[in-house]
């Protein structure tokens, strides 16, 4: 089997801005790839070039505009070679947009989890207030229990520019 679309960046669950950074492999017909961003309730859609014929590395940047309503956090990114033919291969990955888990976001800094660590313990030293929420958030793919935090864990702490 022939791979003709690869999407290496972002990975699942990459924690995202509004601008969003895609790359991989594709052959796509002219050159083109959709994207769609969709949290289920609203849905951006554009353009990528990735060059012309054969199987090639690519990369773009899309940016969502801020009239889009997501209003959930998880994201579903679609990459689509759908310009020559509606059926053309796809791959659709989850992300997590940065902007719906803390205002301002910026980017994350990674956390090694200490004994005795709490998430309200870590939200008060990083962000002065016990709200553990976007932290949580944060690391969706990992946690499935505020209450379960282990030694050792790395969490994607989110930071912002307010």
């Amino acid at each position: 089997m022939v791979v003709t679309l690869d999407i290496q960046q972002p990975q699942p669950y990459d924690l995202v801005t509004e601008t969003i950074q895609i790359a991989g492999m594709a052959a796509a017909f002219e050159g083109t790839m959709t994207v769609r961003l969709s949290d289920g309730h609203d849905e951006f859609a554009t353009h990528i070039q990735v060059g012309a014929t054969g199987l090639k590395q690519f990369q773009g940047a899309v940016t969502v505009p801020p009239e889009t309503a997501f209003t959930l956090s998880r994201v579903f990114l679609t990459l689509a070679d759908d310009t020559g033919n509606e059926n053309g291969p796809k791959v659709t990955i989850p992300i997590l947009y940065g902007p719906l888990i803390l205002p301002g976001y910026s980017g994350w800094q990674p956390y090694t989890v200490q004994p005795g660590d709490t998430l309200i313990g870590v939200a008060q030293r990083m962000y002065g207030t016990p709200d553990y929420g976007p932290i949580f958030a944060a690391n969706q793919d990992i946690l499935d229990n505020a209450n379960e935090i282990y030694s050792g864990q790395v969490l994607r702490i989110p930071r912002n520019d307010i």
